[in-house]
């Protein structure tokens, strides 16, 4: 048996359903009752527990969420429990908890192993824990592309490793092309663009700015302006320190210090303080004496020449119109202010003009690049064509083998690989052929339902009943190449009855056999292969409508069977039909 068993789901508030407890095991499980809602509903719980899309609508009325819990049993090493316990779930007894709470407002939580998680999570543990199938599923199989995805999945990694390479060359190609295509279609725009940044850049190189030249001719162009009151402010400052020439009696503060030091310099051998503070005088002196040269040096040197101070305010006007122009925010260069934004701007201009005057280089580069990539994608869509067509072989043969046990014995699968010419598309087999993200191949999957009928599109060829059988034999040659532990199927036998319904639950059984299936099912012939059958049950106090699941067992089954083969549950007819039902898929087992 397998490993990974769904062992339980608990429903409370989910829509037609208050509170009850779906018991699963493993082998075939069949679930089965009058109430097509109730029924619905274990599907969606499930669907829920495996990361499926949250809806309001399937709270209960008067209810404020509803909540789906289900219990898992995994093995320790395996690849589910180790990527929950990676995010920090934790296994109970072997076993992995999940839950999911669907507010009325339509919030949804998600819990896995006593944590919370984000629901991508649970979508991502469902890939390898069960394969979910109803009638959606079986239209989504009419699409092409759903069709080529199953032969891909179908053939493994003899499809898998060619196709990561051409995605890879494809993306490629996208990206080239594109770059291509926006050099060549702006051409103008482009050399537009480039004129712009070739005046800026003369007029900018016609100036020669000097990165912090506009900082050291502001303060020259403030000192030029004050050179009159500068140079009196210090003449008079130096006469004050170093007294004056022409007034002899004048009194200087460098003469006042130096009789400070005289007087203290006599008597310093008495005291240490005292001659401390005398050390201190004499150095104020000598600073002093320093000062009074640089100001009578600053005197001379100051030059309040009106030519030069015209000259600063031309040089600051030119830059001011730089700044003024090109002095904006530029990327890479923040906090860049005045000059040393125009400076900045000036190295962005010329890599970017660079650039735009290598347009034609680019073109024939790229152009080349281009034709390489096609060339290459061409030569990898053959290798995915003849991948494809040897799988295609090989997986028609299995299902078409699976219909030999589904009542369809003369029935014929077979799948067209073909491409459709394009002009603007790969060279593929000396065919110009359109391609996409996945190849160039067109799969489809066609049916001869008996001998001398046409190979038809299953989508125009395919009654209702075919379709579910043909879709359950793709899924059971799934579970021998690419196999899940858990299959759900939500009315499979859609459309199907008598024998046809007979050979459905024998091969349910059968796949039973090496996973657990779950099927939804109103056919007495499919549910008699159960190992266990559960009933969802209607009850109705005249305000209230609920649903309930349990477990039938003996007498009971046999009473559900009935009703499902005619309507009555006490038609000895019925009673004998059913269980000769039950014997017959017992002898099978």
């Amino acid at each position: 048996m397998v490993d990974v068993v769904l062992e339980e789901m608990r429903i409370r508030s989910l829509g037609v359903i208050d509170d009850a407890v779906v018991e699963l095991s493993p082998g075939f499980t069949a679930v089965t009752g009058e109430t097509g809602a109730g029924k619905t509903m274990v599907v969606t719980s499930l669907g829920l527990l495996l990361g499926g899309r949250a809806d309001a609508a399937l709270v209960r009325i008067g209810a404020k969420n509803a909540v789906v819990e289900g219990r898992i049993s995994v093995p320790d090493a395996g690849s589910a429990a180790v990527r929950a316990e990676e995010a920090g779930a934790e296994l109970d007894d072997g076993a992995l908890l999940i839950s999911r709470t669907v507010s009325a407002e339509g919030r949804s939580r998600a819990h896995l192993g006593g944590r919370s998680v984000p629901v991508g999570m649970l979508a991502e543990l469902a890939d390898e824990l069960v394969a979910v199938h109803g009638q959606t599923d079986q239209q989504g199989l009419l699409k092409l592309s759903r069709q080529r995805q199953a032969l891909d999945r179908y053939a493994g990694d003899t499809i898998a490793v060619p196709l990561a390479k051409y995605t890879g060359a494809y993306r490629r190609l996208r990206a080239v092309a594109a770059e291509l295509e926006e050099i060549t279609t702006r051409a103008r725009e482009r050399a537009q663009e480039a004129d712009l940044l070739r005046f800026g850049l003369d007029e900018i190189a016609a100036v020669e700015p000097r990165a912090g030249e506009d900082v050291e001719l502001a303060a020259e162009a403030e000192r030029l302006g004050h050179a009159e009151a500068l140079a009196s402010a210090a003449t008079a400052a130096h006469a004050a320190l170093a007294g004056n020439p022409e007034d002899p009696e004048g009194i200087d503060a460098g003469a006042l210090v130096a009789g400070a030091h005289r007087a203290l310099e006599a008597v310093r051998s008495h005291d240490n303080a005292l001659a401390g503070l005398a050390e201190r005088i004499g150095e104020i002196g000598i600073l002093l004496a320093d000062v009074s040269g640089e100001l009578a040096g600053y005197a001379d040197d100051l030059d309040a020449d009106p030519l030069r101070l015209a000259a600063v305010e031309e040089r600051r006007a030119a830059l001011t119109q730089l700044v003024r122009k090109y002095g904006g925010p530029v990327k890479g260069a923040e906090g860049a202010e005045g000059v040393a934004a125009v400076l900045a701007w000036a190295e962005r201009a010329a890599a970017r003009l660079t650039e735009l005057d290598g347009d034609d280089d680019r073109i024939g580069e790229l152009t080349a690049e281009r034709d390489a990539l096609r060339a290459e994608l061409g030569g990898l869509a053959q290798a995915l064509t003849d991948a494809r067509t040897a799988a295609a072989e090989r997986f028609a043969a299995a299902v078409t083998a699976e219909l030999g046990s589904l009542a369809m014995p003369h029935a014929r699968v077979t799948f067209a690989v073909r491409q459709t010419e394009d002009p603007e598309g790969v060279e593929v087999g000396g065919r110009t052929v359109a391609y996409g993200p996945s190849g160039a191949d067109e799969v489809e999957l066609l049916l001869a339902p008996h001998p001398g009928a046409p190979a038809r599109p299953i989508a125009k060829g395919a009654s209702g009943g075919e379709l579910s059988r043909v879709m359950l034999a793709v899924e059971v040659v799934f579970a021998g190449t690419d196999p899940v532990p858990t299959y759900l199927f939500d009315e499979v036998d859609a459309g199907v009855g008598g024998k046809a319904a007979v050979e459905i639950g024998r091969r349910l059984a059968k796949l039973a056999k090496s996973a657990q299936v779950v099927v939804v099912t109103h056919l007495p012939q499919v549910a008699a292969f159960a190992d266990r059958q559960l009933l969802v049950e209607k009850t109705d106090d005249g305000s209230v409508t609920r649903s309930g699941v349990k477990v039938l067992e003996g007498e009971e089954r046999v009473r559900e069977l009935s009703r499902m083969l005619a309507g009555q549950e006490d038609s000895e007819t019925a009673r004998a039909h059913a269980e000769e039902l039950l014997a017959s898929a017992r002898g099978d087992a």
